[in-house]
């Protein structure tokens, strides 16, 4: 148990830098839009920026093919290590990038650029882990396990807001929007030689020893449209955890200043909160799906969501205040954890069992691509189109209804408790 205990906390916390340094874009979207897309407009500005975020998100798909297929090609310990370099090198070209001021369109070019390679990266990352915790994880307890990706993302959800917290507190308004919005990146990159010396240390899997690799990219892709029904379910299963994470997330600090105008030092507050909350919820989730099984937690969250989205974002912008603001998020917060910690296992045992990493991968990343990745986006230009501040709640709720379907169209035995079913095929 010592090994496998260090094991997810190796990976886990490899995850961890990763999230944090795709995340901390979002969470300084308004500076970043000041010093790369500046316009008469400081709504284009931020939509120029959130959009550059979202940009990210459709290198993703294509990761997890290329990418993926190297996980599922040369092991999972191989792949987490290339995914750790070409994120690194994405962060690195975002942070030492001058301003607009100062070397015109080539800034948000490469700005662009910078984000191209980190969703290359993450297109693969957050799937590895997934399928590495799921192929070490002992008998029933595969949910818990699977859970810790979800919480290392978590732990920089939190970090990255403590990061924002204490900039707000130290550094002028002035300074932030010229130079202290940087720092949080260098910060990440800091880690990574730690990172890159805890990823070396982990041990490969002995499901991906045992299982028959495929040779090429064909193979994966003719493997992944032979069960194309699998992985559109998948998509579709993802929708509701991706939206949700990215709203009550990267969007929040955005969504409180912007929209809201509630003080910066108060939203990053309550961003740690959301983040401690979704610590909690996740293993939680997890636990609960290996003892009753997946669908029934993903059945109630989704139809709970669908029930009391509106209505709880409708009474926080009636009269905004950081508390309401903690008590709906939390709410969420609570969906999110929940239905996240019991998807995760179940759509790593869907996978076909040579493409895991792959298939894993693309239907978690083409969710994230075309809704998760754009919420910030869509959310902002629905509170401008509609004039209604609570406008984001639509979105999740359309996410909701699609993981809901989603739900219903699992095969039988993936809604089975994980304590009841077979270890994943090798």
């Amino acid at each position: 148990m010592r090994g496998a205990t260090g094991a997810i906390v190796r990976v886990a916390s490899c995850n961890f830098i990763e999230a944090y340094d795709f995340v901390v874009y979002g969470y300084y979207a308004g500076y970043i839009a000041a010093a790369f897309f500046p316009t008469k407009s400081s709504f284009t500005s931020l939509m120029l920026a959130l959009a550059t975020f979202g940009v990210g998100y459709l290198m993703r798909p294509l990761g997890a093919i290329v990418l993926g297929a190297y996980f599922d090609r040369k092991g999972r310990k191989k792949g987490l290590i290339l995914t750790l370099a070409l994120m690194a090198a994405g962060t690195l070209s975002i942070a030492v990038t001058p301003s607009y001021a100062t070397i015109g369109a080539a800034a948000p070019l490469i700005v662009i650029a910078g984000r191209l390679v980190q969703g290359l990266s993450a297109g693969a990352e957050f799937g590895g882990v997934a399928i590495y915790l799921s192929e070490i994880a002992t008998p029933g307890n595969r949910g818990f396990y699977c859970s810790w990706q979800g919480v290392s993302q978590q732990v920089a959800v939190v970090f990255a807001a403590l990061f924002g917290v204490a900039l707000t507190w130290l550094v002028s308004p002035q300074q932030m929007a010229s130079w202290g919005w940087r720092i949080p990146l260098f910060a990440g990159l800091l880690a990574i030689p730690l990172i890159l010396w805890l990823r070396r240390s982990l041990q490969e899997t002995e499901a991906f020893r045992n299982s028959r690799h495929v040779q090429s990219i064909a193979e994966v892709l003719q493997v992944l449209a032979t069960n194309w029904k699998v992985v559109m379910t998948g998509i579709g299963l993802t929708a509701m955890t991706t939206c949700a994470f990215y709203l009550i997330t990267a969007y929040t600090p955005t969504y409180a200043r912007v929209a809201l105008k509630l003080p910066a030092n108060t939203v990053f507050l309550v961003t740690v909160l959301i983040g401690v909350s979704n610590l909690i919820w996740l293993p939680i989730g997890g636990m609960i799906s290996d003892r009753i099984g997946a669908r029934p937690v993903m059945q109630a969250v989704t139809i709970a969501t669908l029930a009391s989205a509106w209505p709880a974002m409708s009474w926080l912008v009636a009269a905004p205040s950081a508390s309401r603001l903690v008590s709906v998020f939390l709410l969420y917060s609570g969906y999110f954890g929940l239905y996240y910690g019991a998807m995760t296992p179940l759509l790593a045992e869907a996978m076909p069992a040579q493409v895991r990493a792959t298939g894993f991968s693309f239907s978690f990343v083409t969710a994230t691509a075309v809704l998760g990745g754009f919420t910030p986006a869509i959310c902002t230009f629905l509170i401008e189109a509609s004039g209604n501040r609570a406008a984001p709640a639509l979105w999740l709720c359309f996410a909701a209804s699609l993981s809901l379907v989603s739900v219903w169209l699992l095969p039988a035995v993936l809604a089975t408790p994980a304590r009841l079913r077979p270890a994943p095929a090798e």
